[in-house]
């Protein structure tokens, strides 16, 4: 372990994790490697179980604290910028798609990767992943709530189960795409969606 993490704990703890999400994603977590992970960190095992007990545990802990994170970030927190949560989202989707390339679309989505391989064989990986997605459905349906009471999402919508589907939309898109390995098919998956949700405007 460098000098700089011994005085830094929490960039060590931040560098493990920040490995550990490289190697769940690229490998899955069942498969994935302690030895690979400490190899691209250059940190000893002392170091790793320092921080956490096991590899459930830094498995946790990557979804707790990055997927989560990364996940609320890029879906929900953007939202908040637009007075329109249509607008909103139709701008997430633009630029998050113009910016998935071919190795991203193969690896796939984490959180729902994690959900496949994890959540029926783990209860304590299903429960958080379960509060991730939670999150995420909570942060759209209140935008789209927020914006029925300004006149701008269609009245009639139930803001809860319209998130929901665009949420699980969301995930379908990445996943047949990573299936099929095709970059174009996720675009043609998304221009479905975008087109949705232009239905969901409120008329003028």
């Amino acid at each position: 372990m460098t000098a700089a993490h011994v005085r830094n704990p929490d960039q060590t703890r931040l560098t493990l994790l920040q490995a550990a999400l490289e190697e769940i994603h690229l490998c899955g977590f069942q498969a994935a490697s302690l030895s690979n992970i400490l190899a691209k960190t250059g940190l000893t095992k002392g170091a790793l179980y320092h921080h956490f007990p096991d590899k459930l545990a830094l498995g946790y802990a990557v979804v707790e604290e990055l997927i989560q994170e990364d996940t609320l970030g890029k879906w929900v927190r953007p939202l908040a910028d637009f007075n329109n949560p249509i607008d909103g989202l139709l701008h997430i989707l633009n630029d998050i798609g113009g910016r998935l390339d071919t190795q991203d679309v193969c690896l796939g989505c984490p959180l729902n990767n994690l959900a496949q391989e994890m959540s029926p064989i783990d209860e304590g990986f299903r429960q958080r992943l379960d509060h991730v997605y939670r999150l995420w459905r909570l942060g759209i349906s209140q935008a789209l709530a927020k914006g029925q009471h300004a006149g701008k999402v269609r009245a009639d919508i139930n803001p809860e189960a319209t998130a929901t589907f665009i949420m699980a939309a969301l995930e379908g898109c990445m996943g047949i795409a990573k299936n099929a390995r095709d970059v174009k098919l996720l675009h043609t998956c998304g221009w479905g969606l975008m087109q949705y949700l232009e239905t969901l405007r409120a008329a003028k």
